[in-house]
């Protein structure tokens, strides 16, 4: 038996739900994506502190869409499961 034909078998033995894998894989993107925001966030009231209420705004703004994100990443798992 060839490698080829030896890693195609242990791969088709992977059992259990990947979609666990695929959350966290999912939730990289808007971990990170919140990190910038605020730290950029953090960085503009810094430098302009009268800006402070537009400033915040955009944040809660930016937080809430990249959570959306993760929570679309947490629900696909389960629209589309694992067959």
């Amino acid at each position: 038996m060839s490698a080829l034909q030896t890693l195609a078998a242990d791969a088709v033995q992977i059992k259990g739900n990947l979609g666990s894998i695929g959350y966290g894989l999912a939730a990289i993107g808007p971990g990170v994506g919140v990190g910038i925001i605020f730290g950029n966030g953090t960085q503009a009231l810094a430098r302009q502190p009268e800006a402070a209420g537009l400033i915040r705004a955009n944040q809660i703004l930016g937080f809430v869409l990249c959570e959306a994100l993760a929570l679309i990443g947490l629900v696909m798992p389960f629209v589309y499961p694992y067959k």
